[in-house]
C-alpha cells in the first residue's frame, strides 16, 4: 500500500514500484474517476464521495485478492488518509494471509500544493481528476500519518524523496 497526503508523490512512486517488482498498480483515484466522476454532484460532494469510495475499496480488494493468488504483487494506492481506516484495511489483508507493507510518502505543504496545481494544469500520466484548492486544503488537514499501532502491527516504511528525484510528482 502506498499512502500519504495529496500531492506527496504516491502515483509516481506506485507506478515505479509496480514496474520494478513486476506488480500491478491499482490506483483508486483512476478507478473512481472512470466510474463515478460523470455523476459527481455540485455542492457538497463529500458524503457522495465517501459512499462510493467505500464500495470501490471492496471491489479493489476483491480484484487484488485474485491478482495476489496468481503470484503477482499488488501496489495499492488507495488514499486512506485516516489511521483507523488504514489499520482496518491492513488487518483485512493480513487476515487473508497477505502481509501488508505500507509505504508512506510526504512532502512539505507548499511543494504538494504546487504539484497538485501543476498536475491539474498538465493532466499528465498521474492525472485522474482535478483537485480544486479547497479540496486539497481539506484533504491535507484530514491526513493522519501512521501512528504507533500501525507501525507496530504492520511493516511501515517512510519513503524519503530527493527534491528532483524519480519520485517528484
Amino acid at each position: 500500500m502506498i499512502e500519504g497526503p495529496v500531492g506527496a508523490g504516491k502515483s509516481t512512486f506506485s507506478a515505479a514500484l509496480a514496474a520494478s517488482s513486476n506488480g500491478v498498480h491499482i490506483p483508486l483515484d483512476e478507478w473512481f474517476a472512470a466510474l463515478f466522476s460523470p455523476d459527481r454532484p455540485s455542492g457538497d460532494f463529500v458524503p457522495w464521495y465517501v459512499q462510493r469510495k467505500d464500495r470501490l475499496l471492496g471491489l479493489i480488494w476483491n480484484h487484488s485478492r485474485r491478482i495476489l493468488a496468481s503470484g503477482r504483487d499488488v501496489v495499492l494506492e488507495l488514499g486512506l488518509i485516516h489511521q483507523q481506516q488504514r489499520v482496518e484495511f491492513c488487518r483485512m489483508i493480513a487476515n487473508e494471509g497477505f502481509p501488508p507493507h505500507v509505504h508512506v510518502l510526504d512532502a512539505p505543504l507548499e511543494i504538494r500544493r504546487a504539484r497538485v496545481r501543476r498536475r491539474n494544469e498538465e493532466r499528465g500520466p498521474t492525472f485522474s481528476m482535478v483537485v480544486p484548492d479547497h479540496v486539497y486544503e481539506m484533504a491535507s488537514r484530514l491526513w493522519e500519518p501512521p501512528g504507533e499501532i500501525e507501525c507496530e502491527e504492520f511493516e511501515v516504511s517512510f519513503v524519503t524523496q530527493e527534491p528532483n528525484s524519480l519520485f517528484e510528482a
